[in-house]
């Protein structure tokens, strides 16, 4: 072997060790953090709360870590979480299973509380505390009364059903602004399969 072919042949061993510690390296910073029991204390502040833009920064507070309240293999896209102040609970969707969960803050209990849901993704409660969801399914933003009835809030725009409404807020003065973006619709696991090519955030007024 020449001495030239040596340096190539030394040379590619070199890359291709460094490529190899450079993969291990990179598959060990996205291996999945642990939040089980045995789980190793975290330091505040909490290492995983990155603001990408330095203005938020005044929004992070520094002994606030982040936990695990919720674990089933039987949850298949957990999306959606709102809390609601007076009932001291977390809800959240279930989109493939066409399910509500409850978390109360009391005893860290989990029920179901809504099945099924329409497919619904996010939710959010307005300022009379009713709750607000995005259905899949039905293609509509409703609203749950406090006697249980639903009221459909929108369904349609310029005479097109919506794709897929994805997530909502709630303005002070009552308007309620959510998006409908078209990957909801695209397949069945969601709620059902659309083609209504109307992708863009709306705007509900409140009466």
């Amino acid at each position: 072997m020449s001495k030239n072919q040596s340096e190539q042949k030394s040379s590619f061993s070199d890359r291709r060790s460094f490529l190899a510690a450079a993969m291990t390296t990179v598959a060990s910073s996205v291996v999945a953090r642990d939040y089980g029991p045995n789980a190793a204390p975290v330091r505040y502040p909490e290492p995983d709360v990155i603001s990408l833009d330095k203005s938020f920064d005044k929004y992070r507070l520094g002994n606030a870590p982040i936990q695990r309240l919720y674990h089933s293999q039987e949850m298949l896209w957990a999306e959606g979480p709102a809390w609601n102040g007076v009932g001291r609970y977390l809800l959240w969707s279930d989109i493939p299973n066409n399910l509500q969960l409850r978390w109360l803050e009391e005893d860290g209990h989990v029920s179901k509380f809504r099945q099924p849901s329409g497919n619904s993704n996010g939710n959010t409660f307005d300022f009379q505390g009713r709750q607000i969801s995005c259905q899949h399914l039905t293609r509509q933003v409703v609203r749950y009364e406090y006697d249980g009835s639903v009221t459909v809030l929108a369904d349609s725009y310029g005479g097109k059903s919506f794709n897929a409404p994805n997530d909502a807020v709630v303005h002070p003065n009552g308007d309620i602004w959510f998006t409908d973006p078209g990957y909801g619709g695209l397949m069945n696991y969601e709620g059902s399969r659309a083609d209504t090519r109307s992708v863009q955030p709306y705007q509900y007024e409140a009466s």
